[in-house]
């Protein structure tokens, strides 16, 4: 059972970073603005010397777009959070002063861990137990830890501090709206679901190709690339929604023990020249922007060698998915914008003679960000009624109410842990990619090269030409 504590004081460690001016506040405004968090304090804190008016100015830039569209009531909401909010530098790591910050604030309090994962590590390490106010919750950004081992020693730093349905391991992609998509569409459908598995689907692409180039974030991801960054951290979760059994219940514990039980039969085989890519891409043009090579980009370190596109093909080792490739891949400076689940099914087994043109296989797309469905049917005509043709049945699905990350905090403010990450879950998600990552640092695997806004290196049998 969840406990259900509503937390009344947010604290955001790291509120002076871009992932709290740029995603956070914007979300947890939105949430302001629909009612979603009433009475909730928010406090703001990082190594940064900032002063009042550089956080309150940080804030109020952040609500301005829901302010903007709010009613009368959500804007009194937001002007009291922005009214009432503070900031203290601190640093984090040291063993005191976030314990003596925590003293004072109204609990429960959420503590927003916005920070590298070895520095949230190390500030969880100096806190204890009995410093935290009842009904604490922790949360933790993705990347959880950087690999199967300090996942596991992070979680049991976790689990000596709270219990683990009070702590949140955040995955912004698995929005309430994006998850309940497809988990609909599966199981709420009598003609899909028989067909849903290895005799009818011969392979299902998990595809989140972004049109934007570094923009600012060497620090972060030259040392995480995209396979860390976004597959270990977001596309296997994709992946598992397609791919599990129906649970009884879309209560947190039936549907995240499925997709725990899809994630420990899910791996990557070697030889992993074969079933991985990886890529850098080069100076090139993102519309009408010149974008240097990576390597040239401010902060980068070209020995490392840091992949900007990655692909792997996994397999799920069960009764419904054996023998099935789900190809995960994610890239940066692409060409064109793919933010899509394909599901492409095996070809008829028999087209009666007499029928002309292109019969091929049918395909299912899952759009995210707009969530769109998209069914491939081959029809007749028009023209010559022998002849098939393609045509696609296209339905908008619902959108969330309001931006990923007011979502995500509407989970954590209420204590429902439905779509943050369980901690064995995420350990199995390194579990599965860090083979692939010690076979790319062996050099087991060529580092290709594909021009910025271009599709990806031509070989690579995912790469869409617009």
């Amino acid at each position: 059972m969840t406990s259900k504590t509503t937390v009344k004081t947010l604290l955001i460690l790291g509120a002076s970073g871009d992932l709290t001016g740029r995603l956070l506040l914007p979300g947890l405004a939105g949430l302001l603005a629909a009612g979603g968090a009433p009475g909730l304090r928010l406090v703001g804190a990082g190594s940064d010397p900032w002063s009042p008016d550089q956080w309150r100015e940080r804030v109020d830039g952040a609500f301005a777009a829901a302010s903007k569209e709010a009613d009368a009531q959500g804007k009194a909401a937001l002007a009291a959070v922005a009214g009432s909010t503070e900031y203290h530098q601190l640093d984090v790591t040291a063993d005191g002063p976030l314990a003596e910050l925590l003293s004072q604030l109204e609990g429960p309090v959420a503590i927003y861990f916005a920070l590298p994962p070895h520095v949230s590590q190390k500030a969880c390490e100096v806190l204890h137990p009995e410093q935290l106010p009842a009904g604490t919750r922790l949360v933790m950004e993705k990347p959880f830890g950087s690999g199967t081992e300090s996942a596991r020693e992070l979680n049991k730093t976790l689990a000596a501090l709270v219990p683990e349905d009070h702590i949140h391991r955040v995955d912004h992609f698995l929005g309430k709206a994006t998850v309940l998509n497809i988990l609909g569409l599966r199981f709420a459908n009598r003609f899909l679901e028989p067909v849903w598995n290895r005799d009818n689907i011969e392979k299902v692409e998990v595809i989140f190709d972004e049109d934007l180039a570094l923009e600012g974030r060497a620090r972060y991801y030259d040392t995480a690339g995209a396979l860390r960054d976004m597959i270990q951290s977001h596309l296997l979760h994709i992946m598992a929604f397609l791919a599990i059994d129906a649970p009884a219940t879309i209560g947190e514990r039936d549907l995240r023990d499925a997709v725990a039980t899809v994630l420990r039969a899910s791996s990557i085989k070697a030889p992993y020249n074969l079933s991985t890519r990886r890529a850098r891409y080069t100076a090139g043009t993102l519309g009408e922007r010149t974008v240097p090579d990576y390597a040239a980009e401010e902060g980068v370190d070209p020995a490392r060698n840091t992949e900007t596109l990655a692909e792997v093909r996994v397999d799920i080792d069960n009764w419904r998915w054996s023998g099935v490739p789900f190809i995960l891949r994610s890239g940066k400076a692409m060409g064109q914008r793919r933010k899509e689940a394909v599901i492409t099914f095996r070809p008829v087994p028999h087209l009666p003679k007499g029928f002309s043109g292109v019969d091929s296989p049918n395909q299912l797309r899952i759009g995210f960000g707009p969530d769109v469905l998209e069914l491939d049917v081959d029809v007749n005509g028009p023209g010559d009624i022998f002849s098939l043709d393609r045509a696609s049945l296209v339905a908008e699905l619902n959108a969330a109410g309001m931006l990923p990350y007011g979502e995500v905090l509407e989970g954590i403010l209420t204590g429902d842990p439905l779509l943050s990450v369980r901690g064995d879950t995420a350990e199995d998600c390194w579990r599965i990619i860090e083979p692939v990552l010690n076979a790319w640092a062996n050099g087991e695997v060529p580092l290709e090269e594909y021009a910025a806004g271009s599709a990806g290196p031509a070989n690579w049998p995912t790469a869409v030409e617009d």
